[in-house]
């Protein structure tokens, strides 16, 4: 997600990755609106600023692939360098400590699985 301001006529005027004073609203990064704004921006801040902001949701894809590929037998977790495993384990570590009732609902607020 990105934080947006708007000028009086409504049109997104800047993004940010964390909201900012003035900068309450936030839009997906797949928003049409915010799209629009970014392919005709000349500011490599706007984009750096919308790609930072998907890279939390990359992550968790890739993080989610990756255990079904394992799941699925395709790869072994040994397959992966070490540095890859090591950051692996210790996410699925952190998660286990979360509330069970916290898992109930995907972090992508998609819906229910």
């Amino acid at each position: 997600m990105a934080f947006i301001t708007r000028n009086a006529s409504g049109e997104i005027t800047a993004i940010y990755e964390l909201e900012q004073s003035g900068a309450s609203e936030y839009l997906s990064i797949d928003n049409p609106e915010l799209i629009t704004f970014i392919s005709q921006s000349t500011s490599n801040n706007d984009i750096k600023t919308v790609l930072s902001s998907s890279d939390v949701a990359l992550v968790r894809v890739l993080e989610d692939l990756i255990n079904t590929l394992i799941d699925n037998k395709v790869i072994l977790f040994t397959d992966l360098p070490i540095a890859a495993q090591e950051k692996l384990a210790s996410r699925e570590q952190i998660r286990g400590h979360l509330n069970p009732l916290d898992n109930l609902m995907p972090d992508d607020d998609e819906g229910i699985l």
